[in-house]
């Protein structure tokens, strides 16, 4: 058998990543509008393109490019400046709508090897590599859910496009640059939105009208709750669901809705799971004992 040299290995290796960004390319698009350049994917067949929220800003006037060169407008669908996710419709050429292959961000691991692709120039697709150094990553921002944290370069142009693995498949959206390392919105979260833009055009939230902070939990509570944080109600504003539920300062929130709540993204995720309107459960830990409490939060 006779021994692979390190030459053939990297060949290898290019060849694969060359072939994956070839695959990929059909379904990367420029997206261009009064707010400047960015990049999309089409999402499928019915002419919908993903992007970044701030990338389309209010614009009315959007054109989308394809790789191949081809030009088309675009009519804005819906967007959620709070997730910094837009929704786009091309109304022609089918024969382009390539949907870009989806995969499955809730496996991700540290180290795990991705790229990032971007149409930034509208007739050719560009590539930058690196690793996932979060796969769970808080940052500071518009972000509605945890999001992948990369140490991958995105330049200018990058934003709206597909973070893929080594398979080809979208993981995640690139939205920004924090503390030089990139941030991706995962597919699972994006997938949410999307879905929602599409159908309805806006993403509806609940609201409860506290402000409140993470804080740890004393162990014996956190071991009888199975969790080690809650939400530290640091007010409560008059006339909102929370006041009229008896929500006082003070107050530690842990589960709404009879789910864990242990940060601000958990607390939004369950604030865009249909709460609107229907009486629900809130338990909060108040001086050293759980109290249960019946809220119905309000269209934000």
């Amino acid at each position: 058998m006779s021994k692979i040299s390190e030459t053939q290995i990297l060949q290898s290796l290019s060849d694969a990543l060359v072939a994956i960004v070839n695959e990929d390319s059909p379904s990367v698009v420029q997206v261009s509008s009064g707010r400047g350049l960015g990049t999309g994917v089409v999402w499928d067949k019915e002419g919908h393109i993903a992007t970044s929220a701030h990338v389309v800003g209010r614009s009315s006037r959007i054109e989308v490019a394809f790789s191949g060169g081809e030009r088309v407008p675009a009519t804005p669908v819906g967007q959620d400046r709070y997730s910094d996710i837009a929704v786009l419709k091309v109304e022609k050429t089918q024969t382009l709508m390539k949907p870009i292959t989806r995969g499955d961000s809730g496996n991700l691991a540290v180290g795990q090897y991705v790229l990032a692709l971007a149409n930034a120039f509208g007739d050719r697709v560009a590539a930058s590599s690196g690793i996932i150094t979060n796969p769970e990553g808080s940052v500071g921002g518009p972000w509605s859910d945890k999001v992948i944290i990369t140490d991958v370069r995105l330049n200018r142009g990058y934003s709206g496009g597909p973070l893929i693995d080594a398979a080809g498949r979208m993981i995640g959206m690139n939205v920004a640059v924090f503390s030089n390392r990139g941030i991706a919105i995962p597919i699972s979260a994006l997938s949410t939105v999307v879905s929602e833009l599409t159908s309805s055009g806006s993403i509806k939230r609940a609201y409860l009208g506290v402000v409140s902070n993470p804080i740890a939990l004393p162990d014996e509570v956190a071991k009888e709750l199975g969790q080690d944080e809650g939400l530290i109600v640091l007010s409560v504003e008059p006339g909102t669901p929370a006041k009229k539920a008896g929500v006082a300062i003070g107050d530690i929130l842990v589960k709404l809705d009879s789910k864990q709540v242990e940060s601000f993204y958990d607390l939004h995720r369950l604030l865009t799971g249909g709460l609107i309107g229907k009486e629900t459960k809130l338990s909060v830990l108040r001086g050293e004992k759980i109290t249960e409490l019946k809220i119905t939060p309000v269209e934000a």
